[in-house]
């Protein structure tokens, strides 16, 4: 009898993923060694004579062949126009995706070095300038298949998803429900307060680990999350400690920024918005991944009363960043 596989992702063997990268064209010696990343499956392939690679193969049904398509022609147009990005290769077969089974896959240069440290005035100077030249070429196009994002209605969606699944334990269901309406009112509030904004093709996911920092050089990795959304969306991830000095970061990423490009201070009600939605989002993540046995084993937390309650009190922190007032950066309006 043949034995049903829990997950897709335990029928990726080391031979599959070895012959998969040879059907591709390219020449492997054998070496293969897994990094850590919970998405999706990546490794490092070693290749005969030559430099290893990255390999990342996409987990199932996230997105669409069209979606990564999308995402892999960002990147090119950001690699194009000399933007510090690690882009997918064009393997021998000739195309920068290919499929293995269910699994699309692709490969990247590899790279090394550390995440920026953005206590450094400068170092969030020259982000910031490459972030505007980034978003100059996130301007040019719009996504067709790449979401958009939509706050108001992310944390609706997540919260049903979260509350149908009975992922809040039921003691603590009537605090957690009497929460998320007011964190929804207020969020509207301050995306009110911003007014009108331009919408763009961004990174998506620009925090400090999607960027590394090697001998001067910076490169933007890992488009994975990349969609249609406002600019502040790139920024505000890279900003840490109190009022005072997230303040003064901004300030020095729109120093850089605006050498390239224009900034809608506006944007910065968007801030806590944005910090609450992904704050619910990565816990729906992680329920929805929880039938992917590498879930328990590194997330174990994630099921017990304790996270929940941890939780409950952190949204209450970001419903009263919501009712304070927005992060001050010079010139604002």
């Amino acid at each position: 009898m043949t034995e049903i596989s829990s997950h897709p992702y335990d029928n990726l063997k080391p031979d599959k993923i070895l012959d998969a990268m040879e059907d591709a064209g390219l020449i492997v010696n054998g070496r293969l060694f897994a990094l850590n990343s919970y998405e999706n499956r990546v490794y490092q392939i070693g290749i005969e004579d030559k430099p290893p690679v990255i390999t990342k193969f996409y987990r199932p049904g996230r997105w669409s062949e069209a979606q990564i398509r999308e995402e892999h022609e960002f990147t090119a147009q950001l690699l194009a126009a000399d933007i510090p990005v690690v882009a997918p290769m064009v393997m021998p077969s000739g195309d920068t995706l290919g499929r293995c089974d269910d699994f699309l896959f692709a490969v990247f240069p590899q790279r090394g070095g550390q995440a920026p440290d953005t206590s450094v005035t400068d170092t969030l100077y020259r982000l910031g300038q490459w972030l505007g030249q980034l978003h100059n070429i996130g301007d040019t196009a719009s996504f067709t298949h790449r979401p958009v994002m939509s706050v108001l209605t992310g944390i609706e969606k997540n919260n049903r998803f979260l509350t149908d699944n009975r992922w809040v334990p039921d003691d603590l269901r009537p605090a957690w429900d009497s929460l998320i309406p007011d964190l929804v009112d207020h969020c509207a509030r301050r995306i009110d307060d911003a007014g009108e904004v331009h919408s763009l093709r961004l990174h998506g996911d620009c925090h400090g680990g999607n960027i590394l920092c090697r001998e001067e050089q910076m490169l933007f990795v890992d488009l994975d999350d990349c969609r249609t959304g406002p600019a502040i969306q790139d920024l505000w991830l890279l900003l840490n400690g109190d009022d005072i000095e997230r303040g003064q970061q901004f300030g020095e990423l729109l120093e850089g920024y605006e050498m390239f490009r224009d900034f809608n201070r506006r944007e910065r009600h968007l801030i806590e918005p944005l910090r609450c939605y992904r704050q619910i989002s990565h816990c729906t993540w992680l329920a929805k991944r929880w039938d992917d046995p590498a879930f328990p084993r590194f997330f174990p937390w994630f099921a017990q009363p304790r996270f929940w309650s941890d939780q409950i009190l952190s949204l209450r922190e970001q419903l009263a960043a919501l009712q304070a007032p927005s992060i001050n950066v010079p010139g604002q309006y």
